[in-house]
């Protein structure tokens, strides 16, 4: 199970970076009511936090954060890695919650059939 949560951490980890270099998605222009099936509990992630704490990814959902944080020049807060920050994220219903050692803690929240994110950074 372990082996398995790094496996998915590092897939997350490449898909962030492989696609910090796209142009940006297209908006969700609808939002839908239904809440994804997710179950993921305390699973280790690496945020990516180079362009700021805006968005995160937990299998095929797109989530955006609650209260985006940034340096007010693009960048993550101070106390914050970049490009990463190591921590775990809990999903219940259409909230995710990312957790770290630092005692860093931002909500997320989900965008039901969202494809890809909002915005990317270069």
């Amino acid at each position: 199970m372990a082996e398995k949560i790094r496996r998915l951490s590092l897939v997350f980890t490449l898909l962030a970076v492989l696609s910090a270099c796209a142009g940006p998605a297209t908006p969700m222009t609808e939002v839908s009511r239904e809440v994804p099936a997710l179950a993921a509990s305390g699973m280790p992630t690496r945020l990516y936090t180079h362009c700021g704490i805006k968005e995160l990814r937990v299998e095929d959902t797109f989530f955006f954060a609650e209260t985006p944080l940034d340096d007010g020049h693009g960048n993550p807060p101070p106390g914050w890695g970049n490009p990463y920050q190591d921590g775990a994220v809990t999903v219940s219903g259409s909230k995710a919650v990312f957790r770290d050692d630092n005692g860093h803690v931002v909500t997320f929240l989900a965008r039901p059939g969202a494809t890809g994110f909002l915005k990317t950074c270069s």
